[in-house]
């Protein structure tokens, strides 16, 4: 998108018809799945910081960084089908094909499915569960994915795998065993099972990893020996 069309884009969807909401739907919005309409009314330029980040994308027509940019996710194999990303909206089915077609290049797209919101439900893990993902009251269950409060595909995976070697040492009667914090893995198992009056779900993060002993300014290098002292960590506990 050119400034012109993001602007037009931005003053439609701003001022798009909204779904009637259930009461839980009013409540809090969750910051790591917000509606783009939501998103949008904070500023005029918030999408350009968010899913609309133009950065790393060049138009090939031009060579030059477009105003803003949407990214298509294929859906099917013989790409006939992509997905908005992050498009998550509490907008009118109407509303959604009125000012989604405003997009260039879907102007005359077919809508085969709308975005619609779920209810993000979750345990209150910080009380419920240990590093293991093992119920504190009760040592024969463990959870996994989602529900335990961390968010993302990956992040679930890594929850299932810490819980399914922990069920299976308990299942052999060996000491259950924990991922160093410093590591994504363990970091959002501390997240999840530290008590926190205000728990949220957790996407792996820099920002969850303890900090090191020394301080550096350059991102790259930072998250470069972060990533070093984590494969260390876990080469010293197998």
């Amino acid at each position: 998108m050119n400034k012109e069309e993001y602007e037009n884009f931005w003053n439609e969807l701003v001022n798009a018809q909204i779904a009637e909401l259930h009461k839980f739907e009013k409540k809090e919005i969750f910051e790591g799945c917000m509606p783009i309409e939501v998103m949008a009314k904070r500023g005029i330029d918030t999408l350009r910081y968010g899913p609309l980040k133009p950065v790393g994308f060049d138009d090939p027509r031009t060579g030059k960084r477009p105003y803003a940019l949407i990214q298509l996710r294929q859906d099917d194999k013989c790409a006939s089908m992509y997905n908005l990303v992050g498009f998550q909206t509490n907008l009118k089915f109407g509303e959604q094909k009125r000012v989604f077609s405003l997009i260039p290049g879907l102007e005359d797209a077919e809508f085969i499915k709308y975005g619609v919101m779920h209810r993000n439900t979750y345990l209150n893990s910080s009380v419920l569960l240990d590093e293991t993902y093992n119920l504190k009251l009760n040592n024969n269950i463990f959870f996994a994915g989602q529900i335990t409060g961390v968010e993302g595909y990956v992040e679930s995976i890594s929850s299932g795998m810490v819980a399914s070697i922990n069920a299976i040492r308990k299942f052999n009667e060996k000491e259950k065993i924990t991922f160093p914090e410093t590591t994504i893995i363990g970091a959002l198992a501390k997240y999840i099972s530290t008590p926190n009056k205000k728990f949220q779900p957790m996407n792996a993060n820099f920002g969850i990893l303890p900090e090191l002993n020394e301080k550096i300014k350059d991102k790259k290098l930072k998250y470069k020996k972060l990533g070093e002292r984590a494969l260390e960590n876990l080469r010293e506990m197998f």
